[in-house]
């Protein structure tokens, strides 16, 4: 293992000093953008549905509930000649409540997330004819993930993630395409532990016509090692997302998408999966452009 990680500091390290004597053309000088701002609402209130229990009709009978989602996403890079230095906020959250005709009300989330990210990659080449266009280079991010609110029977996630690797991006259609080795300190539990794997991922947005674009991710995980051996360790893990963004008004858009995560135990026979559907109402703003 320790072997594996010398080979891949010392090929990031020879496409550090290669990426020195390539000037790149593009964008310069910082981009903060609230890339999106996303909200998904939903209520259904149900009243004296105890006495039409014994009726066909759905609607007078059904629990009531409701369900909020929301995310936001900010991003500030700075472009510069030879590398891209990037910041981004993501934060993700979701509840559903019901209120059942008979019994105790029911809280789920169904979404969780605070991640901050720092990175930097290295401006190492420029492609002009190929699927758009794309720049290409090694890259290095350090992160910290962490949750709203601790789940009823585990402790609050917070993990310590750095990410080394080699990815395409800022291109037409590819943002984002890229292959990494990462290390964990995960500091959920007591003791905290190191953990190494690797992981792969793409962004692709396609243009359908003017104002309207096709946007696709997804992410693998794979996990090699753990100096903590638990229960709740995982295998792998994968999501993917794809979504239409239709642009209603200026930077208000309604998208249309699918949400897919699964991911194995190490000890655990079954893996677990989870699909969202819905129609998000979203905002963006371009606070200030890169040149």
């Amino acid at each position: 293992m320790q072997h594996l990680r010398n080979q891949v500091f010392l090929t990031l390290a020879l496409f550090l000093a290669a990426g020195l004597l390539h000037a790149q053309d593009g964008k310069r000088g910082w981009q903060i953008e609230l890339k999106k701002l996303a909200f998904d609402v939903t209520s259904t209130e149900v009243k004296n549905a105890n006495v039409y229990q014994d009726f066909s009709e759905a609607r007078l009978t059904s629990d009531s509930q409701s369900a909020v989602r929301g995310l936001f996403d900010m991003i500030s890079d700075y472009h510069a000649q030879h590398y891209l230095w990037t910041n981004e906020l993501l934060m993700d959250y979701g509840r559903t409540k019901v209120r059942p005709v008979n019994g105790e009300k029911i809280t789920n989330e169904n979404a969780d997330t605070i991640l901050l990210t720092t990175g930097y990659t290295q401006r190492l080449w420029k492609v002009d004819d190929i699927l758009g266009g794309f720049e290409v280079g090694p890259f290095a991010n350090l992160g910290y993930e962490t949750e709203f609110t601790k789940p009823d029977h585990s402790p609050r996630k917070k993990i310590l993630r750095g990410t080394a690797g080699i990815k395409l991006f800022e291109g037409e259609y590819i943002k984002s395409l890229f292959a990494a080795v990462v290390g964990e300190r995960d500091y959920t539990y007591n003791p905290a532990a190191s953990k190494l794997a690797w992981e792969a991922g793409f962004k692709v947005e396609q243009p359908v016509r003017e104002g309207v674009t096709a946007k696709y991710s997804a992410l693998y995980r794979k996990y090699v090692s753990t100096s903590e051996k638990r229960a709740t360790d995982l295998n792998y893990e994968f999501e993917a997302d794809a979504r239409l963004d239709v642009q209603l008004y200026k930077n208000l858009y309604l998208a249309p998408f699918v949400s897919y995560y699964t991911a194995k135990g190490k000890y655990v026979a079954k893996r677990g999966e989870n699909v969202y559907v819905g129609v998000s109402l979203s905002f963006s703003h371009l606070f200030h452009a890169a040149q």
